[in-house]
């Protein structure tokens, strides 16, 4: 159940209409607290003393004015926002891939500014509706309407701060930034301080258990799940993990004796969704890396510096695993494994890491070279014998690479020295 609220609680956030919304719901309720405030004579003008006031301090002709300029000005310039906004995410989707829209319509401040400018206008309408002039009973709430004045200011300077900030997003830098940035989180998230027990070599399979529907696997509620499976001494083996699509019908999990909810228990412990998420799958922003370098590669846009970079930054994230342990997938219960499932090993996030950048460089000396340099850094940092044989036969896969595909002799003399390069801090920890 906790898997499954943090799975729903992560969903609002791709939301683009929420924070908006919230935003005008809190001015509608300003604009209602500054009008209470005059009518209940607790704060407002003061006739007899014009001199002691601050803010607007006009009659009700002005303030109708005012308030319908403020409204009509800023509901255009929430439209223009909004058409901005949708252009850069056509840019992004274009440029960099559609999985990485997620990324724009996530980020708070594109949705706070839409909202500061929808919220100046429904305040400037709940305000304006209260404005009577001579002929109507006089009432002019002049707290609120200097209230409306703050807030075309703050829209001002939103515009000017969105204009900036629109432009810096699109920027394939910074969004080969953030998208690390989540990666960072993942890999101190998902990974351990110390090694987990090994799973035991022979798992259920038998007693195959079906859930309803069909769809990705955002999250899985291990606790629980453990829980479950150690109260009726029973071993569940998972075989799905979160970022797998899961077809209707498909047996999600074995279990080591027949329990009669057991259908039940394992529906409850895992949430499906129309998408992947990121909550609990480590190779997630892993993925949308090596689309922006594979897009980045291909001869329509033929930018291999933006491959190039995103492969430091892969490389970065391999180094801060070098001291982690990565989760072995068995979930302990009074010393008895009770859950099992599949998780990422090292090889997985090479594989996910350069198989597809490799692939797509065919030729790319740039690209190829900054593999090569990216594997010796990490090589250097990395202590365990295993992990360096993985990194060991990436270096050799990018160097078979290279013969194959790069023609100038020049270039692959570089590239061959790269490689004795990496071969030297492999086998000696230094540089040759």
């Amino acid at each position: 159940m906790r898997a499954r609220l943090r799975a729903w609680i992560e969903s609002l956030g791709d939301q683009f209409w929420l924070r908006p919304a919230l935003i005008v719901l809190g001015c509608i309720g300003l604009a209602q607290l500054g009008i209470w405030l005059e009518t209940a004579h607790v704060a407002g003008y003061d006739a007899s003393s014009p001199d002691q006031n601050w803010g607007y301090s006009g009659g009700a002709e002005g303030a109708r004015a005012l308030l319908s300029a403020v409204a009509s000005s800023t509901i255009g310039v929430a439209g223009t926002t909004f058409s901005i906004t949708i252009a850069a995410l056509t840019l992004a989707s274009g440029q960099m891939g559609p999985r990485l829209l997620r990324n724009f319509t996530r980020d708070a401040r594109n949705q706070i500014v839409l909202g500061i400018f929808l919220g100046t206008f429904a305040y400037a309408l709940m305000v304006l509706r209260t404005v009577r002039t001579v002929q109507e009973s006089p009432f002019v709430p002049h707290l609120a309407i200097t209230g409306a004045i703050a807030l075309a200011l703050l829209s001002l300077a939103t515009l000017v701060w969105f204009v900036h900030h629109i432009a810096t997003s699109i920027n394939v830098e910074t969004v080969v930034d953030a998208v690390h940035r989540d990666l960072c989180s993942a890999v101190e998230a998902r990974t351990l301080d110390s090694a987990g027990m090994t799973p035991p070599a022979r798992l259920p399979k038998a007693g195959g258990i079906t859930v309803t529907g069909s769809g990705y696997l955002q999250a899985v509620d291990e606790d629980t799940l453990a829980e479950w499976a150690h109260g009726h001494g029973a071993t569940v083996a998972l075989r799905v993990r979160p970022g797998d699509y899961v077809p209707s019908g498909f047996p999600v999990a074995f279990l080591s004796a027949g329990i009669e909810d057991a259908e039940a228990a394992i529906t409850r412990a895992l949430t499906f969704g129309r998408r992947p998420a990121a909550l609990q799958d480590l190779e997630y922003s892993i993925r949308q890396l090596v689309e922006i370098a594979v897009r980045a590669l291909s001869p329509g846009i033929n930018d291999p510096f933006t491959a190039g970079s995103v492969v430091d930054h892969l490389g970065d994230a391999l180094c801060r695993v070098a001291s982690r342990h990565l989760p072995t997938g068995a979930v302990v219960r009074e010393g008895r494994v009770a859950l099992v499932l599949p998780v990422t090993d090292y090889d997985g996030l090479c594989d996910a890491m350069f198989h597809s950048i490799r692939q797509n460089a065919a030729g790319s000396v740039h690209v190829l070279a900054r593999m090569l340099d990216v594997l010796t850094r990490v090589a250097e940092v990395e202590r365990l014998t295993n992990r360096s044989a993985e990194l060991a036969r990436h270096a050799d896969l990018v160097i078979a690479a290279a013969r194959r595909d790069v023609a100038d002799p020049h270039d692959l003399a570089d590239l061959e020295a790269r490689h004795v390069q990496f071969v030297a801090i492999r086998e000696d920890g230094r540089p040759a």
